[in-house]
């Protein structure tokens, strides 16, 4: 299965602001790693699991930085998974170079890690 399509529909819904469409890409119970969340929400160890738990995470993200966007700059794919790398555009932010990895079930992402460098 080519993954290239799943990760080109995540970025126009992410960079769209696409709650809902960002969401349906993945599955119910789908997992969510950042480092990000991490420092913003410590309790969660920088995990989410199930789609609310995305919902609350990027909701707030959109809504705190209405400037944010991902710059793609490579996408690897194998028949299970999607290796993403971009950058990170918030205005008045420094640029931050970001991979992620999404690992796909059924033409659905089940889970996905973001590694900052």
């Amino acid at each position: 299965m080519d993954l290239h399509p799943i990760a080109r529909r995540w970025f126009r819904a992410f960079n769209a602001h696409d709650l809902e469409g960002l969401l349906d890409l993945y599955a119910e119970d789908a997992r969510h790693f950042s480092p990000k969340l991490q420092l913003r929400k410590p309790e969660t160890r920088g995990w989410v699991q199930g789609k609310e738990a995305l919902r609350e995470w990027w909701r707030d993200a959109f809504q705190r930085l209405p400037s944010l966007r991902y710059e793609p700059t490579a996408l690897i794919a194998d028949g299970q998974a999607v290796f993403m790398e971009y950058i990170r555009h918030v205005e008045g932010e420094k640029d931050l170079r970001v991979g992620e990895v999404l690992e796909v079930q059924d033409g659905l992402i089940t889970a996905s890690r973001v590694y900052h460098g």
